[in-house]
């Protein structure tokens, strides 16, 4: 496993450059099967885990069973503190009688941040979270009481780094800004939809890891611009890089994508690795390297993604992956 570093000043922490994401946790993965990932994802060296405050929500969970099956892990296997965690809020149900939606979000107003990282810290187990993210933008805040919030809470010790998700460049930019002018901690990680393929142009989606964010990304980590991490979800789009019976989704599903699902699997053959342990180390081994949240359903499928940690492309291949 190799590692970086996220968050910026004396909140800057080391996490591993795969993040485990664990939104099935306790519902669709159960418990037992979840504890043999987490486990064998820290024997490899892993550190760095994603959560949030909604997951299996919509899959007849009460929105906190990942964060529980982890907080029941760390407190078992005395990690807490060593493994690192991220957590979200803002997109769990306001009205729980109705199903969750966007329009039935709690959103990102201070008391609503507050209160659910304070929740978050009680079923983690823990006494910090490291990252904690907006889940999703909210429009309807205005922008410098959000971010206030986030800088409160790691003026306070609750949040290690303070992060965004699902969120438009000029949003994560502005707020940066706003945060920098007010004196407090700004994001230092945002958390977007990406991989290998890429949605088409239109209608326009502010979800998804783009050129702008990237190209934005690597001006960072100077005075007056803190560093910031770029986390990525699905990058594997549920199977679809590696089996053609899985549909793209999300607006990538086009002749574009499909060429380069296809020039990946002539990389793939050509380099003796999967095509998802391609995917991981293109995204990996980039100009700005992302952190990809990785999703398994079981061990076997965790082993094969932990070899892409160690995996460099030949820059010929990358190159050619690049190109399609």
């Amino acid at each position: 496993m190799r590692y970086r570093t996220i968050g910026t000043g004396e909140h800057a922490v080391e996490v591993s450059t795969l993040c485990l994401g664990t939104m099935y946790f306790g519902t669709r993965t159960e418990e037992a099967t979840a504890v043999a990932i987490l486990d064998r994802f820290v024997e490899a060296g892993g550190t760095f885990v994603d959560t949030a405050n909604n997951y299996n929500a919509w899959v007849g969970g009460n929105g906190r069973d990942s964060e529980d099956v982890l907080g029941r892990w760390l407190a078992a296997r005395g990690l807490a503190g060593t493994v690192r965690v991220a957590t979200k809020c803002g997109a769990a149900a306001r009205d729980t009688s109705r199903p969750l939606a966007p329009d039935n979000f709690q959103g990102l107003a201070p008391d609503t941040i507050k209160r659910e990282a304070h929740e978050s810290l009680r079923h983690l187990g823990v006494d910090r979270l490291d990252v904690l993210y907006g889940h999703v933008d909210d429009r309807d805040t205005p922008l410098a009481e959000t971010v206030g919030a986030f800088g409160e809470l790691v003026a306070d010790g609750v949040v290690g780094s303070a992060g965004i998700s699902n969120v438009a460049t000029w949003r994560l930019v502005e707020g940066r800004d706003l945060a920098t002018r007010a004196g407090t901690a700004p994001w230092t990680v945002v958390q977007q939809r990406g991989g290998y393929v890429y949605p088409r142009a239109l209608p326009p989606r502010t979800d998804w890891v783009t050129g702008d964010l990237l190209d934005y990304a690597a001006s960072a980590g100077v005075d007056g611009r803190p560093r910031l991490a770029v986390v990525a979800y699905s990058p594997l789009h549920q199977g679809a890089m590696s089996r053609p019976d899985k549909p793209l989704y999300a607006g990538a599903d086009h002749s574009g994508s499909r060429e380069r699902v296809r020039v990946l699997h002539e990389v793939a053959a050509a380099v003796g690795a999967t095509p998802n342990q391609v995917v991981l180390a293109w995204m990996l081994g980039g100009d700005v390297p992302l952190v990809p949240v990785i999703g398994p359903s079981s061990v076997a499928q965790l082993d094969e993604l932990l070899a892409a940690a160690d995996l460099d492309l030949d820059p010929a291949l990358r190159a050619r992956l690049d190109a399609a």
